[in-house]
């Protein structure tokens, strides 16, 4: 079931919502809230409803474990094993296939004719989502920056809260601790309004911006036609919006539905388009991601306190496996080495970089975002070498542009470029801004009504 579907906007959610509100129990609606998040990820496949049940579980027993055990080996079981449990599961459903066929090929190589098995499974969606949420809560309460929870419903909730199942933002439990313990005394008409306005803003931001411009340029990046250097240019800067458009528009709406159901869920964007480095583009883009790396690899790995060289190898590391976290594929390792390699560059060379002029800085930040996104767009390497070569060798136009595709980059790059983002408006509704919510729900529904639902960029990974 995808947010910005009929069933979901018309059946589910107002169920969802009328039910919750309904239950004046905190215990009820901690069990209202999970079963929901299972009715939600079944509508999907029901069949790896057991295997989030599996880790849930699993983190839930860890929990109480820290709580009882005070000696350190106890401890450290409660942590190795919830731990080795969860990336187990991670790794043989999202990696292994990608392991074993790059294992084969090395042999093959080697002259070896070894023919490591290949799995025929189905990624579970979500599950490097919901994985990151049982291993975020059991590093932190081994930490002691959080107590484990006692009671089940509390944290199953918080595992299958089908606002941020299946795409984020990662939300760490400490994060709306406070309010799922306040959860049977909320206020249903506190969240209303920014609920909502969150809520229009990223069903608008998906339906009418990202899908948009996926279908003027999808045609042309699927072609195997090279690409001419206009379009490729123009194909990757729309594909650039577009990838924004849909992430944080999908973020913007699981705030708004938190917001609806007395949970403040974290920011993930910041105008990340609006970055003058490598750095603040981290601190801007999938917040929830960066932040979780930076405190469960970077600084555990010694972050900058040994040196300029042992922080550039931990840059690199952390920015690795950051890349291997999106997708078994190894565009997405390059990608994440990349980005790596630019925030060690721009470490190094900071105190020249700060002083150039902020536009200058942005623009060539914004460049490299671009160019590095190629691998995101790309099934291969392959693939991405000729996107990169359509867009650095000059071929000449056979078909004109469309303006199509220029009116929508020019609206998308006034959006990301020079308005506030979503977190920086009000959120009140006031006459004009109650009229343009309206207006742009009912464009949105509009648009769903007359073509087909399209999933959200991030589901893959």
């Amino acid at each position: 079931m995808l947010f910005n579907s009929l069933t979901f906007l018309f059946v589910f959610l107002p169920i969802t919502y009328l039910g919750f509100w309904a239950l004046k129990a905190r215990a009820n609606r901690y069990v209202w809230l999970t079963a929901t998040g299972y009715a939600f990820y079944a509508a999907w496949n029901w069949e790896f409803c057991g295997l989030m049940m599996l880790s849930t579980v699993v983190s839930y027993l860890a929990g109480l474990g820290l709580l009882r055990w005070r000696s350190r080996p106890a401890r450290l079981a409660m942590l190795v094993f919830p731990l080795g449990f969860d990336l187990g599961l991670l790794g043989l459903f999202k990696y292994a296939n990608f392991a074993f066929d790059n294992l084969t090929a090395l042999t093959q190589r080697w002259g070896l004719d070894w023919q490591l098995p290949h799995f025929d499974v189905v990624l579970p969606l979500g599950i490097s989502f919901y994985t990151f949420h049982t291993i975020s809560y059991i590093v932190d309460s081994y930490r002691g920056t959080i107590k484990p929870t006692r009671n089940l419903f509390e944290f199953a909730c918080y595992v299958s809260l089908f606002a941020q199942l299946v795409a984020g933002p990662i939300v760490r439990f400490g994060q709306i601790e406070g309010d799922l313990e306040a959860l049977g005394t909320a206020d249903r008409r506190a969240g209303l309004e920014r609920g909502w306005s969150f809520f229009c803003i990223g069903l608008f931001k998906k339906v009418l911006l990202a899908d948009t411009l996926a279908g003027l340029i999808n045609p042309s990046l699927d072609s195997h036609q090279p690409l001419s250097t206009l379009s490729a240019w123009g194909c990757m800067l729309g594909y650039t919006y577009q990838l924004y458009f849909d992430f944080s528009g999908y973020s913007d709406m699981a705030v708004g539905l938190g917001s609806m159901f007395g949970l403040r869920l974290p920011k993930n964007f910041d105008s990340p388009y609006q970055a003058t480095d490598p750095s603040d583009f981290w601190r801007r883009w999938h917040i929830s991601l960066s932040t979780l790396l930076r405190d469960l690899v970077y600084v555990p790995l010694g972050g900058n306190r040994h040196g300029a060289a042992r922080q550039s190898a931990n840059l690199l590391a952390t920015m690795l496996l950051g890349g291997l976290w999106h997708g078994a594929n190894w565009t997405f390792v390059v990608w994440g080495g990349y980005h790596g390699l630019l925030l060690v560059g721009y470490q190094l060379g900071r105190r020249h970089l700060d002083r150039l002029p902020r536009l200058l800085r942005q623009a060539a930040t914004f460049g490299l975002v671009l160019l590095g996104l190629t691998l995101f767009r790309s099934a291969n390497l392959l693939g991405a070498r000729e996107l990169w070569r359509s867009m650095f060798t000059f071929r000449p136009l056979h078909t004109p542009e469309g303006w199509g595709l220029l009116a929508a980059l020019a609206v998308a790059a006034l959006i990301v470029h020079l308005l506030p983002n979503t977190w920086q408006l009000r959120h009140q509704w006031r006459p004009w801004a109650t009229a343009g919510l309206a207006a742009s729900l009912v464009l949105s529904v509009l648009a769903l009504y007359s073509g087909r639902v399209s999933p959200f960029l991030y589901f893959q990974f």
